[in-house]
């Protein structure tokens, strides 16, 4: 449990770092496949970081910590009468799945997972709060220590401090 804290309070501080009131940095909850905590910071308009550190229910128990690099798309989907954007997202970036000593059942009995993600998802961005809504699918292909195909998907909710 110390250790899981430990990978917490060091994503919170890593994506603290030099965050200025313009870019906005979210703090949520994301639900699915992981279920956890997530963390975005934007980067510029149309780029941004995110970061979970959540726990798997996939084949096993285990926690997980991931990050992606995202890509935003505001002019594939045009929301109409909403006063909110609701862009697309794309992007890469990488998952540990931790060791879990559990029944011999698992992909990662053995080892940690490490893995690349390819996240692709939908947000909506409030115009009159500071939320966004989110739901994404995670193709991930697992590099370490066995090369094997996984996918996420979850929905989740973050506020944004300004």
């Amino acid at each position: 449990m110390k250790c899981k804290l430990l990978v917490v309070a060091v994503l919170l501080a890593l994506v603290s770092v030099n965050v200025r009131a313009q870019d906005g940095l979210g703090l949520g909850v994301i639900v699915g496949e992981p279920t956890g905590v997530s963390l975005k910071y934007w980067l510029s308009d149309e780029r941004a970081f995110d970061a979970a550190a959540a726990w798997s229910f996939s084949e096993n128990d285990s926690f997980q910590v991931h990050a992606d690099y995202l890509i935003h798309n505001f002019d594939l989907i045009n929301p109409g009468e909403v006063t909110g954007k609701l862009p697309v997202y794309y992007g890469v970036g990488g998952r540990l799945k931790l060791k879990n000593d559990n029944d011999g059942k698992g992909r990662n009995d053995d080892d940690a997972l490490l893995g690349i993600r390819f996240p692709l998802g939908i947000t909506y961005l409030f115009a009159e709060a500071p939320l966004d809504l989110f739901i994404e699918v995670v193709p991930i292909l697992d590099i370490a220590p066995d090369t094997d195909v996984d996918i996420n998907a979850a929905i989740g909710v973050r506020f944004y401090f300004r």
